[in-house]
């Protein structure tokens, strides 16, 4: 008995060491097994990588009006947009480096080249990447309200930045204009001399007068530095003025802006002489209200009226050149590719953005720079002047009414009247604010929407652009303004504040504030 205890006590212990072994082993083989799989998966994650790399596909790299940079070169498809930046300055032999938007069939590239390869490509076909130069400098979006400036005793109906960004100036429903300082947010002038509502407010490209026009119908020049008027008050209208517009800084004969043009609810356009205080052309031909007005770089004046028409003038003759037709309600709303270059004149934003500004205070000197920017600004909307129209009957045109009265395209999305059309400063983006709550952005060469921005939950009264095209500010009726980015097609900032609808918006051409005012009878300064 005692031997087999012994013997069942050593078979047991033998069988738990065959187990442990046992146990070992498969523990070992399931390990190896795992080990095998990761390496697998590695392997195959590895070989995708490598074929993704090995994939290439010939690319040429091309301007907006289609001109080559370069020769055509193979790149792998998960090629970042940071290296094609890289690729396209040393190709274009960039002392500094530029920054570029690229974009294939119309896609932009945001990661790399394998998100926008289109669906029927073709090894077979040389890939065309479009780029597009950005602004050099950036400007930072407002964030805050920095100032509430109370003083006028009834609705801003208008308010604007001078071309320099040093001057602020507001008109209001209490027949006053008044100018702020800029830099301590503070009451500088006011401006008493009308006596109606003062409706539309308008900068000189050079700065140093201020226009403004009001419901009974008059006209006062002002000067910004002393709040004073300038010369005698034009009275000419028969009705309240709806716009006044300046002649662009470039066309002047010595660097200081003298002319003038106006439109009223009479259905005339005048151009006043301010120098010598006289009315030097009076067109006719709307048949009802002139609602719009711009005058071209190229020498011509664009008026858009109640009478569902667009008349192109040249104004050193008062002729008609013709007659653009094709809205089927009155027109609201004109802006030109070149509008933003007109406004500033010699005024470079990117100088105007260092600690210390530049600003150039000879005239002739400004004529020329005012020249160079407007040329440039031609150039990168590829040497042709585009017009865009909004109209109560929800739709856009775009035009080329220089030399053609046919539209380029007409621009359908809106639900509701357009209220403010508005071309970036890179000439590139068409942006236009409707009643029906949302801000659509458009291609500025063909007119084709590519984005709906939507937010707001009442009308959007006005727009304006931030100097480097990156960003859009807007004001409502909801009492809110609103700041978006163009790149990522939506709302950044929501900046609420005001009492009541806002009724206008501007930002500063330096980038530094935003301003907005409205029917709380209170402008509001808006900063980073």
């Amino acid at each position: 008995m005692a031997d087999l205890a012994l013997k069942t006590v050593t078979f047991a212990d033998n069988n738990s060491d065959t187990v442990r072994s046992l146990k070992r082993s498969n523990n070992s083989d399931k390990s190896i097994k795992t080990k095998t799989q990761r390496l697998n998966g590695y392997d195959s994650k590895v070989q995708s990588e490598t074929s993704e790399q090995q994939t290439r596909v010939l690319t040429q790299f091309s301007s907006e009006a289609g001109e080559p940079a370069g020769p055509p070169i193979e790149l792998p498809l998960n090629l970042p947009k940071q290296k094609l930046q890289l690729i396209l300055n040393s190709l274009l032999k960039q002392t500094d480096d530029v920054p570029y938007s690229f974009f294939v069939e119309e896609k932009e590239i945001t990661s790399n080249l394998k998100s926008v390869l289109p669906e029927n490509y073709s090894e077979e076909k040389i890939l065309n990447i479009v780029y597009q130069a950005q602004a050099v400098f950036k400007v930072q979006s407002v964030t805050r309200c920095t100032s509430s400036l109370p003083g006028h005793a009834e609705a801003v109906l208008c308010a604007s930045f001078s071309p320099d960004g040093r001057f602020l100036a507001s008109g209001s429903g209490d027949t006053t204009v008044r100018f702020w300082d800029v830099n301590t947010e503070t009451p500088h002038f006011t401006a008493r001399g009308h006596s109606h509502w003062v409706l539309v407010t308008a900068w000189s490209p050079d700065g140093t007068r201020l226009a403004s026009g009001c419901k009974k119908g008059n006209i006062i020049i002002w000067d910004p530095k002393t709040g004073k008027q300038v010369g005698k008050t034009f009275t000419l209208h028969t009705k309240w003025i709806t716009v006044l517009c300046w002649e662009p800084l470039h066309l002047t004969d010595d660097g200081r802006c003298t002319k003038l043009a106006s439109a009223s609810k009479d259905g005339s356009i005048r151009i006043w002489n301010i120098a010598s205080a006289t009315c030097h052309k009076s067109l006719s031909g709307h048949l009802q209200s002139v609602t719009a007005l711009r005058w071209s770089g190229e020498g011509l004046i664009y008026s858009g009226s109640q009478d569902r028409t667009i008349k192109v003038w040249r104004p050193s003759d008062g002729a008609l050149c013709r007659t653009l037709q094709g809205h089927g309600h009155w027109v609201n709303s004109l802006a030109l590719n070149t509008d933003y270059a007109i406004r500033t004149g010699a005024s470079d934003p990117k100088k105007l953005m260092q600690t210390v500004p530049e600003h150039i205070n000879n005239e002739l000197e400004r004529k020329a720079a005012a020249m160079e920017r407007y040329t440039a600004a031609k150039e990168q909307a590829g040497g042709v002047e585009r017009m865009v129209s909004g109209s109560d009957d929800f739709t856009l045109f775009l035009w080329t009414p220089e030399s053609n009265k046919k539209p380029v395209c007409r621009m359908t999305g809106h639900q509701q009247l357009v209220n403010d059309v508005k071309f970036s400063p890179d000439t590139r983006t068409i942006a236009s604010a409707s009643f029906d709550k949302s801000i659509k952005l458009w291609n500025g060469i063909n007119g084709k929407i590519f984005a709906t921005l939507r937010g707001h939950v009442s009308g959007v009264y006005q727009i304006a652009w931030s100097a480097d095209s990156r960003l859009l500010v807007s004001g409502s009726k909801d009492s809110t303004l609103k700041v978006w980015s163009v790149a990522d097609r939506g709302l950044l900032i929501d900046l609420p504040g005001h009492a009541d609808e806002v009724y206008t918006v501007d930002w500063s051409p330096d980038g530094h504030r935003v301003v907005s005012g409205g029917k709380d009878k209170v402008l509001k300064v808006w900063r980073k």
